[in-house]
This record gives C-alpha cells, structure tokens and sequence, in this order.
C-alpha cells in the first residue's frame, strides 16, 4: 500500500515515514501542500497523511482538493494544531482520524492500522485478502490480525505478506532475497539483519512457544519454511 506524507518539518516527515515503512508502507514523502497534490495526482496513495500548516498550500486545502477528485480515500491530519475547532475543521472535511503532536509511535502504528482496516472493507477484495489458517493460527489479512484459541494477535501489513508467502508456499523453502522481494520490496537493500529480527519478533506474537516456533521454521543457510 501506498502512503502519502505531506509534512514540513523534517523530523516529522523522517520519524512518520520510518514508522510507516516498518509497518509495511511504500511512503510518498513532501514537505509541500502543491507538491503533495501533485504527488497524489501521479501516485494515486491508499491513503494520505496531512499537516496542517505548511508551504505552498495548507492541510486543510489539499484536503478539500483530495476529496473533490476522490470521496473515498482515507485522509489523517497530524498537526501541533490541537484546538478543538481545528480537530472539528479536520474532520468536517472529510479527515478520517486526527493525531496531536507530539505523538508516540504506538498511537500512530493503531491508528494507521485502523484506517488500513477500514480501506481493506471499502475497497474490492483480492484473492490475497481471503483468511487462511497455518496450523492453529487463524489469519485474517483483511483485519491485520489473527486470532488463536479466541485470542486477537495484531500484525503489521508486512507481518501479514510474510504469513501469506509462507502459506502460499507451504513445504517450500523460501530464500531470503525472496522475503525482501515481495514483503518489502525490490528496491530494498537486502540486509540478513533486518529480515532475522523482523521474524523474531513475528514468533514472539504468533509462536506458542517462539524458541521452538512451529510456524515460521529457520532453514539455516538459506531462509524459512513453513510445512502443512
């Protein structure tokens, strides 16, 4: 999914794209509202991350300009601007949610799962989307979730291409540079790091027991494995 980040301060821009990008997010990045138009005009984003108060042209008018050409897509202001009448703005725009600077990351990580969510339900359903199980965890893409037992597990938009590649490729050793190809992307640099602690940290949620994970067997030397 495409993200568009229009933000003029540069620490911002850096910190929401970083999130984004972890979480699975192939992030468009300006600092200016004319540019952000432009940007949406050429890229046509899934949704779109607005500031209000920046060059060239504001949050609110790029809103305004965004839903003029589309009704649908999601649109989040993130702003210092934390009086109420500018939240009441936002949303009498059409904005979908409104985040207050300063933020923290687990704020922004729901919140931008929750709009991914509601995306997903008003756009059409691909193959990609239909639930699967691998052995007793059920996965709903969908939801950015599975769910075991009655237990809710969140995942992130990359945890969930990593469980549908495994699925999809069951008994299959699956290489690494494969991984970073359809789960982050080809113009990723590939770094054995990066991909080790992304899977790490995806036993702990859906492992039972993550030291003698199951579901996302190492196949050392080469990558990972999931049999049926």
């Amino acid at each position: 999914m495409k993200v568009l980040i229009a933000e003029d301060f540069p620490n911002t821009r850096a910190g929401l794209t970083e999130i984004l990008e972890a979480e699975g997010y192939q992030v468009l990045a300006t600092q200016d509202g004319k540019d952000a138009l432009r940007i949406f005009a050429k890229e046509s984003p899934d949704f779109v991350c607005l500031d209000i108060m920046m060059p060239g042209m504001s949050g609110y008018d790029v809103c305004r300009e965004i839903r003029r050409s589309d009704a649908g897509i999601p649109v989040i202001f993130i702003s210092a601007k934390s009086e109420e009448i500018d939240t009441v703005i936002g949303l009498e725009l059409g904005a979908d949610d409104f985040i207050v600077k300063p933020f923290g990351v687990k704020e922004v990580v729901a919140r931008i799962r929750a709009v991914t969510r509601r995306r997903f339900a008003t756009t059409k359903a691909s193959p990609v989307l239909t639930p699967f199980r691998l052995g007793d965890l059920e996965v709903f893409p969908s939801e950015l979730r599975a769910r075991r037992d009655g237990s809710v597990i969140e995942l992130s938009l990359r945890d969930i291409r990593i469980l549908t590649l495994l699925h999809e490729n069951r008994g299959v050793v699956i290489s690494r540079d494969t991984f970073f190809n359809k789960c982050w992307g080809l113009d990723h640099v590939p770094n054995s790091r990066t991909l080790d602690q992304h899977i790490a940290q995806l036993r702990k949620r859906i492992e039972i027991d993550p030291k003698t994970p199951t579901i996302v067997l190492t196949v050392h030397g080469v990558g990972y494995r999931y049999d049926d």
